[in-house]
């Protein structure tokens, strides 16, 4: 790229160790792709450009408070530096094996202190979480980490339904390959929704998605101690199509209707018809990906006698209508193919 000093912004993104490095790089090679597919007929040296820098932090010793994260590339070397975004990238381990990060922490909040807008991908809000800037506040991870993430830090909210989470000066994105979502949000921001379009048409990606849900799937706890709610689950799951009650599987757990209310919610997460319609959405999403049948049929399969009362469940929890999720999932007519 030619150089240029028409810089809208420079985006700083944080290596930290065992930081996903795919993503530093993509979102580098996309937001430099960004300012060439805006305009590819302007002058070079007129062209609005993003500045991409890259920052990690190598401490000579590990109790070394002082050290400050080096910039060891930049796009535009000869400027000085004004970080108008700090970006956490994914981690390649998962978050009970991150190890706590104090020093990117305290430069996060420095920066933010300063004016930057900090962003994370994925397990990099637990980076973000560290500093204590969303402390009270509403952000995203990938679905797979929330319940991790919501553990460690109690005071945050996380919305794991979320894809990206634009708050003004914190943007958050959720699956390990988000960052094209926030690189593509970047872009809007700066360089408006042409822009965006032109650099997601060039990669042939799509343009920032609003939903993690029709990619999530459903975990039950099972390691969760209580061998009273563990029989219930295992009650639920070999028989979901059954209209289970209350009041039944309070007799059955030996407990009033209101004690086993909270103790299944305490060990689960969940209310029991929220449990149940959980297991039977994730047994209709198997057979929408792999069979032709009807969505009538499938809802008689996993229980519901009436396909409107499925086909709401289905979108509430997945965002899609199942016409719309076997569209996009299902793998019948492509094996054919």
């Amino acid at each position: 790229m030619t150089q240029t000093t028409d810089v809208l912004a420079e985006i700083g993104l944080l290596i930290y160790p065992e930081c996903q490095l795919a993503a530093v790089y993509g979102l580098t090679d996309l937001l430099r792709i960004a300012g060439e597919r805006s305009d590819p007929d302007a002058d070079p040296k007129r062209r609005k450009v993003i500045r991409v820098s890259h920052w990690e932090i190598i401490p000579h010793c590990e109790d070394d408070a002082t050290e400050q994260p080096r910039c060891v590339w930049d796009s535009h070397p000869n400027l000085s530096h004004c970080l108008d975004y700090v970006v956490a990238p994914p981690s390649i381990v998962m978050p009970e094996k991150m190890r706590p990060m104090p020093l990117a922490a305290r430069w996060l909040r420095e920066r933010h202190n300063e004016g930057s807008r900090i962003c994370s991908v994925c397990a990099g809000a637990f980076v973000l979480a560290e500093s204590g800037l969303v402390d009270g506040r509403r952000i995203t991870t990938h679905w797979a980490f929330a319940k991790q993430l919501a553990n460690r830090f109690p005071a945050i909210d996380v919305a794991a339904e979320n894809m990206v989470l634009d708050d003004g000066d914190i943007i958050t994105a959720g699956g390990i390959l988000a960052w094209t979502d926030l690189g593509l949000t970047l872009v809007d921001r700066l360089m408006g929704p042409s822009a965006m379009l032109a650099t997601a048409r060039f990669l042939l990606i799509e343009p920032p998605r609003r939903y993690q849900q029709p990619f999530s799937q459903f975990i039950p706890p099972f390691d969760h101690g209580d061998e009273i709610i563990l029989s219930i689950q295992h009650h639920l799951h070999a028989d979901p199509t059954h209209a289970h009650s209350i009041g039944k599987l309070a007799t059955i757990a030996g407990h009033t209707e209101r004690t086993f209310l909270r103790r299944f919610a305490k060990a689960t997460g969940f209310r029991p018809t929220e449990y149940l319609q959980n297991v039977r959405i994730s047994k209709a999403r198997e057979i929408l990906e792999t069979t032709n049948r009807s969505v009538e049929q499938i809802a008689w399969q996993v229980g519901y006698s009436d396909p409107a009362a499925f086909r709401k469940i289905f979108q509430r929890l997945t965002s899609l209508s199942p016409t719309i999720y076997r569209h996009r999932f299902g793998i019948v007519d492509r094996i054919k193919s």
